[in-house]
């Protein structure tokens, strides 16, 4: 799989969760400052997000995680080209990760939005392991690659489609999350489902932007469980997309629910402005499955405690952004992805 054998992997990448998880004064620098660069990126949601990845890189789950895939001997490096998105600090890191563990080299084409941080994080890790300064580098302008991993929007997948549809690809667009909720949820399991909606603002496609409820639903219990949550109006930015979200559907006389920092409409679509989260009913669990079934290309992940049985994947309350190391973007695996471009 790689140059490095597993031991090596496991030792470096746990060693880099570890202090990812304690960041030191340099790091702690950075993640105070990424406010400077983009707004949405306070310190508390870059902590939050470098806290994240160095969860994930446990020894436990490298080891099962790097278990899934062949030892390949004797492979020959391919260069990888990588479109990293921007929308969530450290969002494009697994991408890296997994060209890096593959034994590849990354062509890394940042966000400017996230390019210190990332930049900074690979810096710690050829300091624990020098050898992989070889495998990656920062480019302005894709070239010379044998295979590409893109994240964008639905607009410019169609740019990414055109450009790179003749080598081998993954081309991610638009996803959110989706929460249902059967009425029978305790208030710890709502408050806990308020940082799958609100962590990161609601930027990112682990986010959840719709909730599926039984008819007759009451949103007040909804709303009291996550009243903790309503410092987040403080956030200008986010505060100004409530005011011209709640603008516009007061002018429109679009029906709607406000506790004075969300915004809830019916509505059958998932993707959402800042600040609004949709709503749906369902008449039965069954139906409820049938509607998620419909919108599975659209889906990242889907938070519940119902018994679904679905392709995409399930989380429980409050663990949409806290990824494993195996919990794919749209459900493509990458690693696997790689192994087959490494085949001659």
């Amino acid at each position: 799989m790689s140059k490095f054998n597993k031991t090596v992997l496991i030792n470096t990448f746990s060693e880099l969760g570890t202090q990812l998880s304690a960041p030191n004064e340099q790091l702690t620098e950075i993640i105070n400052n990424e406010r400077h660069y983009n707004a949405w990126f306070t310190p508390e949601s870059v902590l939050q997000a470098v806290n994240a990845v160095g969860k994930m890189l446990n020894p436990a789950d490298l080891n099962i995680w790097l278990n899934m895939y062949p030892v390949q001997q004797d492979k020959n490096s391919k260069r990888i080209g990588l479109i990293l998105a921007g929308n969530l600090p450290l969002v494009g890191f697994h991408d890296v990760l997994c060209v890096l563990v593959s034994g590849n080299h990354a062509l890394i084409k940042a966000s400017s939005q996230d390019t210190r941080l990332i930049k900074h994080v690979l810096d710690m890790l050829c300091v624990i392991d020098n050898n992989f300064a070889a495998q990656y580098s920062f480019v302005d302008r894709l070239e010379n690659f044998d295979a590409v991993i893109a994240t964008g929007s639905n607009n410019t997948s169609r740019y990414f489609e055109y450009y790179f549809g003749k080598v081998p690809h993954i081309i991610r667009k638009n996803r959110n999350s989706v929460a249902l909720l059967t009425g029978a949820e305790t208030p710890e399991q709502l408050n806990a489902l308020g940082h799958d909606i609100f962590d990161y603002y609601g930027l990112g496609c682990r986010n959840v932007s719709k909730l599926l409820v039984p008819e007759g639903y009451d949103f007040n219990f909804f709303f009291e469980s996550i009243e903790s949550f309503n410092l987040i109006i403080n956030h200008h930015k986010y505060n100004n997309n409530y005011d011209y979200n709640k603008s516009i559907y007061l002018v429109n006389s679009d029906k709607h629910f406000d506790n004075g920092f969300l915004l809830l409409k019916e509505d059958d679509r998932l993707a959402l402005p800042l600040a609004v989260l949709y709503y749906g009913y369902y008449k039965d669990l069954a139906s409820a499955q049938t509607l998620l079934e419909a919108d599975s290309d659209k889906i990242q992940c889907i938070v519940s405690t119902a018994p679904l049985t679905l392709k995409t994947q399930v989380v429980d309350f409050g663990m949409s952004q806290q990824p494993a190391l195996w919990d794919y973007a749209d459900g493509v695996d990458t690693m696997f992805f790689l192994i087959k471009v490494d085949r001659p």
